[in-house]
């Protein structure tokens, strides 16, 4: 069996073929067509971007605050922590927003130092 000479067109991989994922149907790739089409204009993009804030307010909630676990039982208490935990977002959004912000001098390197323009 001989390698085949454009497989680097194909595929990145060394051993494995080149693998394709069919939609079962044409009415679910035609969907899936439309749908990436419809993800270049600026209409679905300007959408898009609130959903983007809203995800990054869920990802600082849960990397911060831990809110995907909760440390009661029960639907009314877990409400209660998740309340909490959004307004204790809310506070350090609020607290970032009125702080001055810090400037820190930074060291020079060594190599900087040498330098006659740095002197």
């Amino acid at each position: 069996m001989l390698a085949c000479p454009v497989r680097s067109q194909c595929t990145s991989s060394a051993t494995r073929p080149r693998a394709l994922s069919l939609l079962p149907s044409r009415e679910l790739h035609e969907i899936q067509t439309g749908n990436r089409l419809e993800q270049q204009t600026k209409d679905w993009q300007q959408r898009y971007a609130i959903r983007a804030g809203i995800e990054a307010t869920l990802s600082q909630n849960v990397r911060a605050c831990g809110l995907r676990r909760s440390r009661y039982r029960g639907l009314a208490r877990t409400h209660v922590q998740h309340v909490l935990t959004a307004l204790a977002c809310n506070l350090t959004r609020v607290a970032d927003w009125i702080a001055e912000p810090t400037t820190t001098r930074r060291r020079s390197t060594r190599f900087h130092a040498l330098c006659p323009a740095a002197a």
